[in-house]
């Protein structure tokens, strides 16, 4: 067991202290905080333990060895105990590594996913209507909240861009290797001819940043309102409800018209706004860190081929990670864990063995 192994149960041990003392719940946010510290403390103190009592079998098992004039069957089975111990230990210190591995401290955040048809025209904006829908469901599975902040569909039923915000249990760790560009193969309905077509639809993922994690002069902004556009009938906007917001200094345009009142829409806009100022000065920052803190299953870019959607063969294929799964049907309702489940564990290897090669160099 390391030292940092130990201060990990002392600091747990010190919590329990604290939880259990009568006037522990007279603070409800410093209760939150010790209770969150604990529950994300817990897992690995468990297998902490786990491995001490290993490493005790190990060696009440080396020192029967270690003994003269044991019987055979007896020394066959200390042999047993001493693999098997071993075994155990060399598994749980690699688990435990795994939970002491820094996390992403935005991973807790909301989730602001931007959807755009990129090159393909309808045949785009057809599959980024289904990407969206691909993510409502998944976002049920999950128990997301599902907020439209803005959408621009197409007469034809597409999506030239949506924009909509999950809340829940951690939906940034989740939905954070979903950024990139989407590719899908199949024949559309418009083809007269049977030809496969390609087309692409850009996602971005980010997180929505905490009020006091930017700072926004009002005078830096230009706010237009404009009417909603829509197919019209009896729920016609007449007012001028939708909001575009332009922050000055970057350029950056945000739009919101999904609500009628003019208020709501600049609230969820300046939502939107602040969450990509966050992530224009997060990746600025992350130019000038060192590369083990990127992953190795895909940086977020735009540009970057992610996954393709192949209907003629019922397939997926992730590319970071050559992942191929034959149930198109299945992902696109929703049924995505298997595929973020994946891209998470390969970021975690990824980083396990950044933090084996910097302890071998140290």
């Amino acid at each position: 067991m390391t030292a940092e192994m130990r201060a990990l149960l002392d600091r747990l041990e010190q919590l329990q202290q604290r939880l259990s003392q009568p006037d522990a719940a007279s603070d409800p946010e410093r209760l939150r905080v010790w209770m969150k510290e604990y529950n994300d403390l817990l897992p690995a103190a468990e297998k902490i333990r786990a491995l001490a009592s290993a490493e005790a079998s190990a060696g009440d098992a080396r020192a029967l060895l270690a003994e003269e004039g044991i019987e055979e069957d007896l020394r066959q089975l200390a042999a047993d105990e001493l693999a098997q111990s071993r075994a155990a230990a060399e598994r749980l210190e690699r688990e435990i590594r795994a939970l002491l591995l820094p996390r992403d401290p935005r991973d807790e955040r909301p989730a602001i996913v931007e959807i755009r048809a990129g090159t393909g025209g309808e045949e785009a904006a057809l599959f980024a209507a289904a990407l969206f829908r691909m993510y409502r469901m998944y976002a049920e599975r999950r128990g997301f909240a599902l907020t439209v902040l803005n959408e621009s569909p197409t007469e034809l039923g597409g999506c030239k861009e949506i924009t909509f915000l999950l809340e829940g249990n951690a939906p940034f760790s989740r939905m954070k290797y979903e950024r990139g560009v989407h590719r899908v193969q199949r024949v559309p309905d418009t083809e007269t001819q049977g030809r496969i077509h390609t087309s692409a639809v850009t996602v971005a993922v980010l997180p929505e940043a905490d009020e006091v994690a930017v700072s926004i002069d009002p005078a830096d902004l230009r706010i237009d309102t404009y009417r909603s556009s829509g197919a019209g009938g009896q729920h016609i906007n007449k007012t001028e409800s939708a909001i575009r917001i332009t922050h000055l200094p970057t350029g950056l345009v945000v739009e919101c018209q999904d609500e009628r009142s003019q208020h709501k829409n600049r609230e969820k806009a300046m939502r939107v706004l602040r969450s990509r100022l966050q992530e224009r000065a997060q990746a600025a920052q992350n130019e000038q860190i060192a590369s083990d803190r990127r992953s190795q299953v895909g940086t977020g870019d735009r540009s970057e081929r992610i996954r393709t959607y192949n209907f003629p063969q019922g397939r997926v294929t992730d590319h970071r990670i050559g992942l191929t799964l034959y149930r198109l049907a299945a992902v696109l309702d929703g049924d995505l864990d298997e595929l973020i489940d994946a891209l998470a564990q390969a970021e975690r290897t990824a980083k396990l063995r950044q933090f084996s090669e910097g302890e071998r160099t140290d």
